[in-house]
């Protein structure tokens, strides 16, 4: 099953080492660190600190002797649909309607809301806040 509340990874680092070999002998050692990084455009790569084809980086990782994962960032935890489903609620209780959800959150975190499923905690607590002020009877409801 899919956790659709489990961070992605937007940026991962490894360090590679690639042993190159003749007549079964190590002639030569290779040490690189490669960046895959995910962007609005696609996943962008790095190799030992400069920018290069996506399938250089690949390559140099597929064909490594050794790959250690050296960083990560991941993208921030959403809520997920039951506490999306209970925001929806407490939104319906203080008679906000229901078309109006997403529109109401985006007022409150002051950008386009399509989903309060992928809202982050900080998110939902801004809304929540928002939502308090503007009915502050909705705090009892909760």
């Amino acid at each position: 099953m899919n956790d659709t509340t489990a961070p992605r990874t937007l940026s991962r680092t490894w360090e590679t080492v690639t042993l190159d070999r003749m007549d079964g002998a190590v002639v030569q050692t290779r040490a690189h660190t490669v960046t895959l990084t995910r962007t609005p455009a696609g996943i962008e790569a790095q190799v030992n600190g400069e920018a290069c084809e996506l399938a250089r980086a690949v390559s140099i990782l597929q064909g490594a002797d050794r790959v250690t994962v050296t960083a990560q960032t991941l993208e921030a935890p959403t809520i997920g649909k039951t506490r999306a489903a209970r925001l929806h609620r407490l939104m319906a209780r203080a008679g906000v309607p229901s078309g109006e959800h997403y529109g109401f959150a985006g007022a409150a975190l002051d950008r386009p809301v399509f989903s309060l499923a992928a809202l982050t905690e900080g998110d939902a607590r801004a809304v929540w806040a928002f939502l308090c002020e503007a009915f502050p009877a909705v705090r009892d409801a909760a």
